[in-house]
């Protein structure tokens, strides 16, 4: 069924102001792939099996007056497939890191993760993690304090979705994104520098001699009605 973001179909015709390479990781079984899916396709992933290496998708979203074209790299959560999910880390702007609430061992080991991520990504690397499955709530074994306290020590972003009712999917890939915009205006991150896991696109190209800053606005998804609610380190919320 066609919708209004087939990327797909409308991939070689869009244009937009920035790539930006995503990292999606964490334990195997915590949603990574239908969290990812609901995000592309806006629908639940039934019956999703293990990913084997990793997988490709992308998404173009719309953050104030800029499109940002997202590079989607959902990597397994397998031991046996560290070594090869590993070398998709490098260069990477954004990571989604994501455990599973109602399985306290995803949780555990997510320091890993993010050591993984930062060791090898861009130095300027934004996380934000993702409480997946928060439509079982009768099944939590990992409290919303808990894993907030963990983000703001480790200096990440952090919200709960439900990657099987799509509740707050798009919040932590628009979150990521206009992170890694801000840091772009501030000067702390340069697309054009190599590793840096963002680079100009057409539309940006086009406008290199304006002297107009970037203008963010408010997150925006586009599909889904009421807006974006986000909880970010330390239990404040925004949008």
């Amino acid at each position: 069924m066609a919708n209004d973001y087939d990327i797909d179909a409308t991939e070689l015709l869009e244009t937009y102001d920035f790539l930006m390479k995503y990292i999606i990781i964490g334990e195997a079984g915590t949603g990574k792939s239908c969290l990812l899916h609901q995000f592309t396709h806006n629908s639940f992933k039934e019956h999703s099996q293990h990913t084997i290496g990793v997988e490709f998708s992308s998404r173009t979203v719309k953050l104030g007056e800029k499109r940002i074209k997202l590079q989607l790299w959902d990597t397994a959560g397998q031991e046996r497939f560290r070594s090869v999910t590993r070398s998709y880390y490098r260069g990477a702007a954004g990571a989604i890191l994501v455990y599973d609430i109602t399985n306290r061992a995803s949780f555990l080991n997510l320091s890993r993760w993010l050591a993984d991520a930062r060791a090898l990504g861009s130095p300027q690397l934004v996380t934000v993690l993702v409480g997946n499955k928060a439509d079982r709530e009768e099944d939590r074994e990992v409290e919303w304090a808990e894993a907030s306290r963990w983000a703001a020590e480790n200096d990440i972003h952090f919200l709960e979705a439900s990657s099987l009712t799509g509740d707050n999917v798009e919040a932590p890939f628009l979150l990521c994104a206009r992170s890694i915009l801000l840091a772009i205006e501030s000067g702390a991150l340069d697309p054009e520098k190599a590793g840096s896991g963002v680079s100009y696109g057409d539309r940006a190209l086009r406008r290199v001699n304006s002297s107009s800053r970037l203008s963010f606005g408010s997150l925006s998804g586009g599909r889904r009605k009421g807006g974006v609610k986000i909880r970010l380190p330390g239990g404040s919320k925004c949008c």
